[in-house]
């Protein structure tokens, strides 16, 4: 692991959203040193008024593209949690090479060339969701018993833009030349994404990381999700 400071840039998922959702993550980044941004993606949360049939996942690469440039981030680990897999991607992608040092899917989407969101659901499941008039998944959707994450899940999050669902991901191989890659699996998920991981840990490239509680890792588990984190500095 580097002595120098990190960059952590947290990027949520889908339908909820919000950089509260990192606060029991980021307090230990930066408690040991780290830098840690946590933005919002056009459409979602408290950026819903933006929410359009424009925004689409090229919308989401470039708030996370243009943070980094405007910001002069470097030393980057781009954290991706669920449909932000699909962005983290994107972002790789996007800017310079070397600039992102560390890559992390947490219990996300692992897009290849030409995938996207809906390519990962059943039609039926998909359509559930976003042919709903209130088009936000159950608060039992993600797993785990959290009292904290169930509250926050109840209130209800926001829809997500429908463009970004079906945008394919346009990937050159960026994400596979960073240096240090990691995958992080929720083992107790309903959903899972275990095939992705048991792919991934035949790959000597790759490290694969599982907590033991549900999608929302941030919430069901903070301290474990942070530790893992931590380990991921180049």
């Amino acid at each position: 692991m580097s002595t120098n400071p990190a960059t952590f840039v947290l990027v949520h998922g889908g339908w909820w959203a919000g950089d509260w959702w990192w606060k029991d993550v980021a307090q230990p980044l930066r408690a040991a040193g780290h830098s840690v941004y946590t933005p919002v993606l056009t459409g979602l949360g408290p950026r819903s008024h933006l929410l359009s049939p424009d925004v689409d996942l090229s919308t989401h690469i470039l708030d996370i593209a243009n943070l980094i440039k405007w910001e002069e981030l470097d030393n980057i680990v781009l954290v991706g949690h669920s449909y932000a897999g699909m962005v983290i991607s994107g972002v790789a992608e996007n800017v310079p090479e070397g600039i992102i040092r560390s890559i992390v899917y947490l219990d996300a989407f692992f897009p290849e060339d030409g995938q996207s969101v809906a390519d990962f659901f059943p039609p039926e499941a998909l359509e559930a969701i976003i042919g709903k008039d209130d088009p936000v998944p159950p608060p039992n959707w993600f797993g785990g018993d959290n009292a904290a994450l169930t509250a926050l899940l109840t209130k209800g999050g926001t829809p997500h833009p429908r463009a970004a669902l079906f945008e394919p991901a346009r990937l050159t191989g960026a994400r596979d030349r960073i240096a240090k890659k990691t995958y992080v699996l929720a083992a107790t998920n309903p959903g899972g994404n275990a095939d992705t991981a048991r792919k991934l840990r035949a790959d000597p490239s790759w490290t694969v990381e599982e907590i033991d509680c549900g999608h929302m890792t941030m919430i069901d588990a903070p301290k474990e999700t942070a530790e893992i984190l931590l380990r991921a500095i180049p």
